[in-house]
């Protein structure tokens, strides 16, 4: 389904308004990066390649993937391949879904310092849960996660938020015993919400104090900014548990290589707006639909592309790499349970296609007898050097 055609793509909006918008709108480098993978994606401009059959003669016309991370059509792969490795450091134990989020307040001073930001509210997140899961008074043990950042809400509006992915227990401080939590959350709400707002407030104070952060300009100072995020009530919200790894990686998968928007989403493009579907959590309806000009619809895309070399999946405590060889194993061994080992890894993308569809897609779709032979690279000769 991610991969079919729809009546109308991202790239097809990107590609019948791209002279205008760009004469209308500055975009930094990682923008019109982008910009151009994504209406390029799987045309001539990027190249690729004919088969023939050794049987019949019938030949196959491909064009290569742009690979860009937010290009709705080249996440797949990347995805199952992810979602593969993954299994691999999840512990058989029910998990917690977590989202941090961060008041309006703090928008601006994100945006505007994004690489730096996004990180520190990772940072903030995994230090707040750490505290809390060792404190005897709640779980007393060490435990880890999974996060995920994402930057947008369902109608593309500009709305950092982690998710993490929290496993129900933890390793004894002694490492000697799998401490399991209870059915409910085992860190009370109300307490790491605090404490990811003082942490993640600390962080910037510093920050701004080392000029690595630079302040909007409606803030003067630091302290503008942190009395209002102190007027604000955070909230850490806690969704109900997942019954076991394979239900929580398939949540995961389908958070981790998610786009601002996909291609299934978009309606229609007609009258100079662009009508999609979204889903509004606060009434509870799946579907609700929202038209906007075409030039606002492509800006709030933009706004969620990401700082060149930014990750936005990391690990932490029990689930960071550092930690693969020796905590996770420990874990394992108290739970008595085998460690999952990748199928995935490592494979070019035809192959783990052949795997996941069961078909030999070497074979001839035509006459099903003979065998796709690469016969020539196409190549776009604009894209070649004087």
């Amino acid at each position: 389904m991610k991969n079919k055609k729809q009546n109308i793509e991202l790239a097809d909006i990107l590609k019948r308004h791209k002279d205008e918008f760009l004469k209308k709108h500055h975009l930094c480098s990682e923008q019109i990066k982008a910009f151009e993978a994504i209406v390029n994606c799987r045309t001539s401009a990027l190249g690729g390649h004919i088969d023939r059959c050794d049987h019949c003669g019938f030949t196959r016309q491909a064009y290569n993937s742009c690979r860009n991370r937010h290009c709705p059509k080249c996440q797949f792969i990347k995805q199952v391949q992810w979602v593969d490795k993954l299994k691999a450091n999840l512990v058989p134990v029910r998990y917690f879904h977590i989202v941090f989020t961060i008041p309006q307040c703090l928008h601006k001073t994100f945006y505007i310092n994004q690489s730096l930001a996004y990180s520190l509210m990772f940072k903030a997140a995994g230090e707040a849960l750490k505290i809390c899961a060792s404190n005897p008074k709640f779980l007393g043990a060490q435990t880890g996660a999974v996060a995920v950042l994402h930057t947008w809400g369902q109608t593309l509006t500009y709305h950092p938020h982690i998710h993490m992915i929290v496993p129900a227990g933890g390793l004894s401080e002694d490492g000697m015993e799998w401490v399991l939590s209870g059915k409910n959350f085992f860190l009370p709400v109300k307490v790491l919400s605090g404490l990811f707002r003082g942490i993640l407030c600390r962080h910037i104070g510093q920050a701004v104090a080392k000029n690595e952060i630079k302040l909007p300009d409606d803030i003067s100072n630091f302290n503008q900014l942190k009395n209002q995020i102190y007027s604000k009530k955070w909230v850490v919200y806690i969704k109900n548990p997942f019954a076991g790894p394979d239900r929580v990686i398939e949540y995961l998968g389908n958070y981790t290589h998610r786009v601002a928007i996909s291609n299934h989403r978009i309606i229609a493009e007609q009258d100079g707006k662009v009508t999609f579907r979204y889903k509004d959590y606060k009434t509870g309806k799946l579907n609700k639909y929202i038209a906007l000009d075409t030039d606002e619809f492509i800006m709030r895309f933009f706004r969620h592309i990401l700082p060149n070399g930014f990750y936005k999946i990391r690990y932490f405590g029990l689930l960071a790499q550092c930690n693969s060889k020796s905590k996770l194993e420990t874990c394992f061994d108290l739970l008595e349970s085998d460690t999952f080992l990748p199928v995935f890894e490592g494979l070019p993308a035809i192959d783990v296609l052949q795997m996941l569809s069961g078909k030999n897609l070497v074979i001839c779709p035509k006459c099903g007898k003979g065998k796709m032979i690469p016969e020539a690279v196409l190549i776009n000769k604009k894209m070649q050097p004087d």
